[in-house]
């Protein structure tokens, strides 16, 4: 009967920290400077890591996300409270793109690597243009 407890323990224990295993790596939130719409982030992102950047926009906004790297990285847009279901995914669409907004609140932009630069462990420097109008 104990190890029977212990059992359920430990599986409640693993499905209660499941999401926190599933969260980013690193999660930045980005801010304009003032009197600016826009701005410039980069970093690196290795293997099957990625990188968040959280930023607030407004319902009918427009956001420009363009990526530049030297490796195959991408980056999908989340809206508010996604459950990682992208409104754009730049490994099938292209690195630069133009998103009106359907709702207010924060979004994220996922950095990311696909494929043999993945797979390798490899790690890609990237710079992300973002403004938000």
């Amino acid at each position: 009967m104990k190890r029977n407890i212990r059992s359920l323990a430990l599986g409640m224990a693993l499905v209660t920290a499941w999401p926190a295993l599933a969260a980013a790596q690193m999660v930045s939130d980005v801010h304009f400077p003032k009197g600016q719409y826009g701005t410039h982030v980069g970093g690196e992102v290795t293997g099957h890591d990625y990188h968040d950047y959280r930023l607030g926009a407004g319902q009918g906004q427009e956001m420009f996300v363009e990526l530049d790297s030297s490796g195959s990285a991408y980056f999908n847009i989340l809206p508010p409270g996604s459950d990682n279901v992208a409104i754009y995914n730049s490994s099938i669409n292209g690195n630069a793109t133009t998103v009106e907004l359907p709702e207010k609140g924060t979004y994220t932009i996922r950095v990311y690597l696909m494929g043999n630069d993945q797979d390798a462990g490899k790690t890609v420097a990237y710079e992300l243009d973002l403004s938000i109008q």
